[in-house]
């Protein structure tokens, strides 16, 4: 059964809001009368068609939230209760109203008969790609628990990873910010009082201090129009990159670029490597596991040459081979594959892989991300130094003049 958000008087007269199940809205309505309490707002939950459409009205929740309910479910599931028990039990315990929306829509669209990875797809905002994918295989290969369990693994750690990036770049955000503003403000309002100052006396400024004055004019003239172009730039650039084509190009643009390569397989290969191995574990098979691994690749043209290796694995090539024909993954990676699919253990192989790419690809954000302070702090500090000579020029230039 659906999900309705309601808003009710109780008998005291204190209006109080929650979430019920029920067939429609006046059984929903009937139901809170049940419960003595007078309806004064029954609407649903679910997503329209117009809204799933047009990108508004999509529930979101905190990760945090989708963390909690993830690990939950897999401990469910992987007692042997069925997916639409687990969802009602979890629902009920959750006390966030978005949660339990969300929720008790799901299972509602599991009771119509679609499988949990099919309903899971009417919110692509709140689960990913991966988690979608990882679902559907669990679901096909019959190893949901299994699987959800390692999925519940995987989304814990990558809500860590997420927060000690964002905690190690807060400090930089906020001192470049800070400094900007100081700086716009100074070539905004100090830079012009201290011009004319210099000018009234007849003195003739220095180069650096007439690129200040151009850069200060500039700033006041045409500041907020290249705000503005700057805003609708970036409005555009999104716009385009959401359409398929642009955004395969933008994509393989990455993937070949001197600057980005390494960043952009390292990164990819780690999310493929880590799925692949999540699912193999769980038992499901291997043409199955590629399959919703491709899905879960970030890079659209590294998919699409994944969805190659799938399809040259299912016509019975081996997995190491397909992957090297791909051209996209670390040869360590490649060469783990094969010892893996030698020996037998390619699931336990593909683990030890994914932990390696993912402790290498950790290393290299964690040095990116200790360099962000340090650059900031050197390209603020020259800024600020320009503009310190910028002004201090002029005035040793008027006491030279005086001696």
């Amino acid at each position: 059964m659906p999900a309705f958000a309601y808003e009710a008087l109780t008998p005291a007269g204190k209006s109080t809001k929650g979430i019920i199940e029920a067939a429609s809205a006046a059984a929903a309505r009937s139901n809170l009368r049940q419960r003595n309490l007078a309806p004064l707002s029954v609407e649903p939950t679910k997503q329209s068609k117009t809204a799933k459409q047009s990108g508004f009205g999509k529930p979101r929740i905190p990760r945090r939230a989708l963390t909690l309910l993830t690990r939950q479910l897999a401990t469910l599931v992987g007692s042997g209760i069925g997916v639409e028990q687990a969802l009602k039990t979890v629902a009920d315990q959750s006390g966030k109203p978005a949660v339990t929306s969300l929720l008790l829509n799901l299972r509602a669209s599991v009771l119509e008969g679609r499988s949990f990875a099919q309903a899971l797809g009417d919110y692509p905002n709140v689960f990913g790609d991966f988690y979608r994918a990882s679902v559907a295989a669990g679901e096909t290969s019959g190893q949901l628990g299994q699987v959800m369990e390692h999925l519940s693994g995987f989304v814990e750690t990558r809500a860590k990873n997420r927060q000690t990036v964002q905690l190690a770049l807060l400090y930089p955000a906020i001192l470049a910010v800070v400094s900007l503003a100081v700086i716009v403000a100074l070539l905004t309002f100090v830079v012009p009082d201290i011009v004319r100052v210099f000018t009234s006396r007849g003195a003739e400024l220095p180069f650096l201090t007439r690129a200040l004055i151009s850069v200060s004019d500039f700033i006041n003239a045409w500041g907020l129009v290249v705000l503005g172009g700057l805003a609708a730039t970036g409005l555009a650039a999104v716009s385009l990159l959401r359409q398929p084509a642009v955004r395969l190009r933008w994509h393989r643009l990455l993937s070949r670029s001197v600057l980005t390569r390494g960043f952009s397989l390292k990164t990819n290969a780690v999310q493929f490597a880590g799925t692949l191995a999540t699912l193999t574990v769980s038992r499901v098979p291997l043409v199955d596991a590629l399959a919703a691994a491709a899905q879960t690749v970030p890079n659209l043209h590294i998919r699409a040459k994944v969805t190659q290796a799938t399809a040259r694995v299912r016509e019975g090539v081996a997995l190491s081979q397909a992957l090297e024909e791909a051209k996209v993954f670390p040869p360590m990676l490649i060469a783990m594959v094969a010892s893996g699919e030698a020996g037998g253990v390619l699931g336990a192989t593909l683990t030890r892989a994914a932990d390696d790419q993912e402790r290498d690809l950790n290393a290299l954000v964690a040095a990116l991300v200790a360099l962000v302070e340090p650059a900031v702090l050197l390209i603020m500090g020259g800024i600020v130094m320009l503009l310190v000579l910028s002004i201090l020029l002029p005035i040793v230039n008027l006491n030279n003049l005086v001696t």
